[in-house]
C-alpha cells in the first residue's frame, strides 16, 4: 500500500538554505547575539558560531582539496559542532565515527575511510595517532589545542566563511551502518539532504524559530545526535544545550536551569533512565513542550508515565543512518500511540512483500518497509553490491517489517535484518561473531538479542569451542570487552557442544533465542 493520506506540506515561508553552511550564515546574521550552543559553562552565540566555523574552514581549505573526507572521532561539544560546520564549509565531506569504539574497531573504520585528515579531541591525539603504526596516515588534528583554537577564533571579528560554498549535490557526510561484510558501511549524504531534512521536519515537529532551546543527548557521530545539535537548531535558530555525555541526574539539571523547551531524547532508554532518577522527583519542567523519541520503540507505560510526570507526550518518529525523517507523530494534528507516526512532504512509503520485495501490499498487512525522498542516502561508499541490494529502482528498502494504517500511520513490528537494538545503538550479530572467533578457542558464535528492562534489547552470545580447547565465560567476557564497543558487549556468554542448526549449517538464531529466554 502507498500512504496516500495527504501529508503534512511544508510551512509557508519556511527558508530553503542550499546547504546548512548558508543556514549558519543567515542565523549570524538575523540573531548574531542570540545563544547558539551551550556545554556545560561555556557558550557561543550565532555570530561567534559563525566565526569559529570560519577560523575552522580556512585552516581546513589551506590544507584539503574540496571533496577531500576527514574523520572525526570526537565526544559531544561545541568544539564537535564547530569542526563539522567547518568542514561543510570547506567543502569537505566528514565520517564522524565513535570514540567509544575499541582501537581494533577505530582502526578498520578509518581505514575504510581512507581520510586527508582525523579531527579528534586533544585528549584522544595519542590514541589515535597510535593507530597509524607507520606514520604515513592521514594527518592528526587536535580540535581546541594550539592552531585549532575555536575560542580564538570565535573571538576574532575578522573571520568571515569561504566564499567558495558547497553545492547541494555534493557529499557532506556519511553514517556508519553495518554491512553484511561485518564491517559497518557509510552511507553518503548529500548538502541538499540537510535542507529536505529541516523542511520536512518542521512540516511535522512545528518549532518556533528564534524562541525554542533544545537539549539533545545522542552522540553527535549518530544520524540522531548530528541532525539534532547541528543541523535543525541552525534552521530555526534555536538554542542548542549539548550534554557531553549522558547522566540523567546532569540532563535534568540542563533540562531544569536552561528552560529546554524540546527535549531530543531518542531511543527509550533515555527516557526511562530519567524517570528513575531521584534528580525527577522535584524538577521543574514547566518550559518543557515537546518530547522527542527515536531510535527504539517506547512501550505504552513510558508514555504513559512521561506525560504524568511532564505534561508533554512523547513523540516517536522513524528515521535510519540512511535518511531522516521517515515517518513522524506531528505536534500539531492527530497522534497514534505505538505509531511511528506520518510520512512527511515528498516522501513515499510503501509496504512489499518479503519474498521479491515488488508487490505493494494493501492496508494492515506486514511486510518490508522501502521508502523514497530527497532526504535519504545516494549509497554507500565504496559498497556496489550494497547499495544496489538496498536501493532499488529508486526505492531504499529498509529491512523493517511494519504496516501502514488506512489513515497513513506507519507502524513497525519486527526487522528483517537480525540487528540487535541496544539502548538505541544497532549491534549487527555478524560483528560480533566475528570478534568472538577471533579468539583461539572458538569455533562457532552467535549473537542474539534477548529482552532487557532499560536498554530494550541486550546481547547474547552462544559459541561452540575448537574440538579439544578450552576457554571460561569470563576469558570470552574479557575478549569481548577488549575488542567491542561497550554497547556491542554480551551480557551473557553461553557455551555449548555444538550451536543449533537448520538446513545446510545455517545457525537457527530462533532456537537459540529461545534457549536464551
Amino acid at each position: 500500500m502507498n500512504s496516500d493520506s495527504p501529508p503534512f506540506d511544508y510551512v509557508d515561508g519556511d527558508p530553503r538554505y542550499p546547504t546548512i553552511v548558508d543556514a549558519l550564515d543567515a542565523a549570524a546574521e538575523l540573531r548574531p547575539d542570540r545563544v547558539a550552543l551551550i556545554c556545560e559553562d561555556r557558550q557561543l552565540t550565532f555570530a561567534e558560531y559563525r566565526r569559529a566555523a570560519a577560523g575552522m574552514a580556512r585552516h581546513f581549505s589551506g590544507r584539503y582539496p574540496p571533496g577531500a573526507r576527514v574523520a572525526l572521532v570526537m565526544g559531544n561539544g561545541i568544539e564537535t559542532a564547530v569542526a563539522m560546520m567547518g568542514a561543510y564549509a570547506a567543502r569537505l565531506q566528514i565520517a564522524p565515527l565513535n570514540p567509544g569504539y575499541t582501537d581494533p574497531e577505530l582502526a578498520r573504520l578509518i581505514a575504510d575511510v581512507a581520510p586527508a585528515a582525523i579531527a579528534c579531541s586533544p585528549e584522544l591525539a595519542e590514541r589515535v595517532a597510535a593507530l597509524d603504526d607507520g606514520g604515513t596516515g592521514p594527518d592528526i588534528l587536535r580540535v581546541g589545542a594550539a592552531e585549532l583554537d575555536v575560542w580564538r577564533w570565535a573571538a576574532d571579528d575578522t573571520q568571515s566563511l569561504p566564499a567558495d560554498r558547497p553545492l547541494p549535490e555534493d557529499r557532506c557526510v556519511m553514517f556508519f551502518t553495518g554491512g553484511t561484510t561485518g564491517l559497518p558501511k557509510g552511507a553518503e549524504h548529500v548538502h541538499g539532504s540537510y535542507d529536505a531534512f529541516c523542511r520536512q521536519t518542521h512540516a511535522l515537529w512545528r518549532f518556533d524559530f528564534d524562541r525554542d532551546t533544545i537539549l539533545n543527548v545522542a552522540p553527535m557521530f549518530h544520524i540522531w545526535g548530528h541532525h539534532f545539535s547541528v543541523v535543525f537548531p541552525l534552521f530555526i535558530r534555536a538554542t542548542m544545550v549539548i550534554v557531553p555525555r549522558y547522566r540523567p541526574d546532569l540532563v535534568i539539571a540542563d533540562l531544569v536551569r536552561h528552560r529546554v523547551s524540546v527535549f531530543a531524547g531518542g531511543p527509550a532508554a533515555i527516557f526511562l533512565g530519567l524517570l528513575g532518577s531521584e534528580a525527577m522527583a522535584d524538577a521543574d519542567l514547566g518550559a518543557l513542550r515537546y518530547s522527542l523519541a527515536g531510535g527504539s520503540p517506547c512501550p505504552a507505560d513510558l508514555l504513559e508515565r512521561w506525560k504524568a510526570r511532564t505534561g508533554n507526550e512523547i513523540l516517536e518518529g522513524l528515521g535510519m543512518s540512511e535518511g531522516a525523517p521517515v515517518c513522524l507523530n506531528p505536534t500539531h494534528g492527530a497522534k497514534k500511540r505505538l505509531s511511528v507516526g506520518l510520512r512527511p512532504p515528498d516522501t513515499v512509503i510503501e509496504i512489499v512483500d518479503l519474498e521479491s520485495g515488488t508487490r505493494v501490499l494493501p492496508a494492515g498487512e506486514r511486510g518490508e518497509i522501502r521508502v523514497r525522498g530527497p532526504q535519504f542516502t545516494i549509497g554507500y561508499r565504496g559498497r556496489p553490491e550494497e547499495t544496489a541490494e538496498a536501493i532499488r529502482d529508486g526505492w531504499l528498502h529498509t529491512g523493517d517489517i511494519g504496516y501502514l494504517d488506512e489513515e497513513g500511520y506507519l507502524f513497525l513490528v519486527d526487522r528483517k535484518k537480525e540487528l540487535i537494538l541496544v539502548g538505541g545503538f544497532n549491534v549487527y550479530p555478524r560483528e560480533v561473531d566475528e570478534t568472538m572467533t577471533d579468539h583461539p578457542a572458538v569455533a562457532e558464535a552467535a549473537a542474539v538479542g534477548v529482552p532487557d528492562d532499560f536498554l530494550g534489547e541486550a546481547v547474547c552470545v552462544f559459541v561452540a569451542l575448537q574440538p579439544g580447547a578450552s576457554a571460561s565465560v569470563d576469558a570470552l567476557l574479557r575478549h569481548a570487552e577488549e575488542n567491542l564497543a561497550k554497547y556491542k558487549q554480551p551480557k551473557a556468554i553461553h557455551i555449548l557442544d555444538a550451536l543449533p542448526k537448520k538446513g545446510p549449517g545455517k545457525i537457527d538464531k530462533l532456537a537459540l533465542k529461545e534457549m536464551a529466554g
